[in-house]
Parts: structure tokens; sequence; C-alpha cells
């Protein structure tokens, strides 16, 4: 009998673990990206790894961006990383050295280095990608995609909006880890698609409730001059 966790044993914990309700705009994002998770969890071939770790981080913060309550966030990242029995301080503290590591370099530093990993005899971020492009199995996911175009976000905002620049940087990276570039431009092609496609759809909700306040304090004030004249005439 198979002892791998089926994705729904991984909800059931995941919603054991926080058992306040998920606002309904943001479930299918936690949904989405607990079975994401789960499947790579239960794959041989996968290894956890920093820059993954960083993908994860990214993702969840960027997608669940305006989630309420606010405090609700630590709790629902917490639940999904534990219901998949892994450390979320884990996750949250390799993004921040990966991060903190990323501001000290340039587009171009890095990518020079990234060419020659194989003279990389340092721990952190270049000790990573090292191992990574070593790896004859790795087990390539579009979180890692999304951490390593973090890191380029990081290290340049302008580089990522460009897109030939950004094409040309994730090609020296795809080369240098042995992955496929036609995949990492794909998934995030489609991230930075629902990063916008998200960022409209909480304006518009945002538009809602702001119109949805304003008429209530219309008719708290219409409400308030209908009564006052009565409380007036009454006194009289």
């Amino acid at each position: 009998m198979s002892n791998v966790r089926t994705v729904s044993d991984t909800k059931r914990a995941f919603y054991t673990l926080h058992t306040r309700p998920i606002n309904s705009f943001y479930r299918r994002v936690v949904d989405e990206l607990i079975v994401e998770m789960h499947l790579l969890s239960v794959n041989a071939d996968f290894r956890y790894d920093p820059v993954y770790g960083l993908g994860v981080a990214t993702a969840f913060d960027r997608f669940m961006q305006g989630y309420r309550p606010e405090q609700d966030k630590d709790s629902i990242f917490n639940a999904i990383c534990q219901s998949l029995e892994q450390d979320p301080q884990k996750y949250r503290q390799d993004a921040e050295q990966l991060c903190s590591e990323a501001v000290t370099l340039s587009v171009d530093d890095f990518l020079t280095r990234v060419k020659q990993l194989s003279n990389e005899n340092t721990g952190g971020l270049f000790g990573y990608l090292r191992s990574i492009a070593e790896q004859p199995t790795f087990k390539y996911s579009r979180l890692f995609a999304i951490g390593l175009y973090t890191l380029l976000e990081i290290m340049s905002p302008e580089v990522v909006k460009d897109e030939t620049k950004r094409n040309n940087a994730l090609t020296a990276l795809a080369e240098a880890l042995n992955i496929s570039f036609d995949k990492i431009q794909k998934d995030l092609e489609l991230y930075r698609s629902n990063l916008d496609k998200i960022a409209q759809a909480q304006q518009v909700m945002s538009d809602i409730l702001e119109a949805d306040r304003k008429k209530k304090a219309e008719r708290a004030q219409a409400k308030d001059a209908i009564v006052t004249p009565q409380d007036s005439q009454e006194s009289t």
C-alpha cells in the first residue's frame, strides 16, 4: 500500500491548521499553491532549494497582496508549508537571505558569475546555483522560475521590465543551470500576466468597496437630515 500523501491529505491538513475561512477572492490562489507545492513534494526528483523557497514566498506575497484580514496572511502561509510537513520559517529565512545578497549585486556581475559557476566555491546564492547546475535530475518548477525572476527584479527592476534585457538574462541563467529557457519564459509570462490580472481585479474590488462606502455614508446623511427636523419639532 502506498504511503504517498495525496492532494486531499494536504488540503485536509491545511484546513486543520488554518481554521478561519479564506477570503473567496483569494481561495483559488491558496488552493493552486497548495496543489503545485504538493505535486512537487511527492516528485522523486524534487529537492528543496532556497531559490524555490524565494519563489514560493514571493508568489504568496504578490498574489495575496491586499488580503483581509491582514493578520491572517501569516497563518495561511504557515499552514500551507506545514500541511506539506515543511518549515515556513525556513522559506522566509532563505528568501530573506537571497534578497539580501541580490541587493548587493548588479545584473551584469550576477550573470558573469553565473556563467562561471564551476569556479564558485562559496556558499550562499552562487553555491546554491552551482549545486542546481550540477544536478542531472534537477526538478524545474514555475516557483523556481519565480525565484530567479525575483532575484533579477531586486538587482534591476529596469531589466525585468525590458523584454529584450529580461530574455537575455533568463537565457544566460537557463544555459548556466541546464534548464529550458522556453519553460522559464512561458512560466514567467504567465506569472506576469496573472499579477496584472489580480492587480486589476483588486482595483475593481477596491472601487466597488469605496462606492459602497460612499452610498452608505450618503444614506446615513439623508437619514440624519430627515430625523433632525422631526426631533426639532418634537422639542418645540
